[in-house]
């Protein structure tokens, strides 16, 4: 006599950070929730000589620039560099130059964090006139309000939303079909999600309407509300390999032949971007159980 097995709790299976707009992220056991997503996530992004921002889109070499976290500070390693080492916040005595900067379709100010960090991005990625930056804390930007409608949600150098979205079985559903085809897995980093979830139908995330996450045993005692509200358009830096750099075009391919979106205008869709609607200052924990909500009534 077989027995159907009882389905997983849904839980967050994995967490990200990406202080660096682009470059490698930082998996984390929990993650503090801000107003702008998770703390320390896309603080700092790189710009060319005319203020716009640079991604692995032009220089796919930002993967193998990786950040790691020590206290204050970031450590930034890439192969063949010395480490560079980067204050999360400018000293308050300093008086910072201001850049106007262009991410997208948003144009805004930002800290320019000096010489020596330009000097390393353009060495390292072999372009002349890079700059990093730092959010400027002045500055509000916020999600496109037809998306979050009365919601306002705002971002730091992320690309539209504070964060973003993935079940597990989304990345399992890709593989077995890259794995049917005779073709490579792709690793989760090539999707850049803050939120791994399991425990959960493939592609799950398109249809909840918010994720409510409980409180564990360790865990804060607020309940955290976040809303899906875009699917999550792919360009091709998912054919861009994490570890190497090079890239090849059998991820977005496969992804073409099953995962084209209407509400994104037939763009290839992959994850969900979130906003936070309850439990800022609280912190997500691996581990954590949720609960979905479809918004029937």
């Amino acid at each position: 006599m077989s027995t159907t097995p009882t389905p997983t709790q849904p839980h967050i299976a994995r967490l990200f950070i990406y202080p660096i707009k682009s470059c490698a992220g930082i998996e984390l056991p929990q993650a503090r929730l801000t107003e702008t997503g998770f703390l320390h996530d896309r603080w700092f992004m790189l710009v060319d000589a005319q203020g716009r921002f640079v991604s692995q889109r032009e220089l796919a070499r930002m993967a193998l620039i990786r950040p790691e976290i020590e206290g204050a500070q970031l450590r930034v390693r890439a192969p063949g560099m010395a480490d560079l080492v980067l204050p999360f916040d400018a000293p308050a005595d300093e008086a910072a130059t201001v850049l106007p900067v262009q991410l997208w379709a948003h144009n805004m100010p930002a800290l320019d964090v000096g010489a020596q960090a330009a000097a390393w991005f353009s060495r390292f990625l072999g372009q002349a006139g890079l700059r990093l930056v730092r959010f400027d804390p002045t500055h509000r930007r916020a999600s496109d309000t037809h998306w979050t409608g009365d919601e306002t949600a705002l971002n730091l150098f992320s690309d539209g939303f504070p964060l973003l979205v993935l079940s597990q079985a989304a990345l399992d559903g890709l593989n077995r079909r890259l794995l049917a085809q005779g073709l490579p897995e792709a690793q989760l980093q090539r999707f850049r999600p803050n939120i791994v979830i399991d425990g959960v139908p493939e592609h799950e995330e398109d249809l909840v309407a918010e994720l409510l996450l409980l409180p564990d045993a360790g865990g804060d005692g607020e309940a955290i509300r976040l809303r899906m509200v875009k699917p999550c358009p792919r360009c091709p830096i998912p054919n861009i390999d994490p570890g190497t750099a090079h890239s090849t075009p059998h991820v977005i391919d496969c992804l073409v032949t099953y995962r084209q979106d209407a509400r994104v205008n037939g763009a290839v869709s992959f994850g969900m971007n979130a906003i936070i609607l309850a439990g800022l200052g609280t912190t997500l924990r691996v581990g954590q159980p949720l609960e979905l909500d479809y918004g029937f009534e």
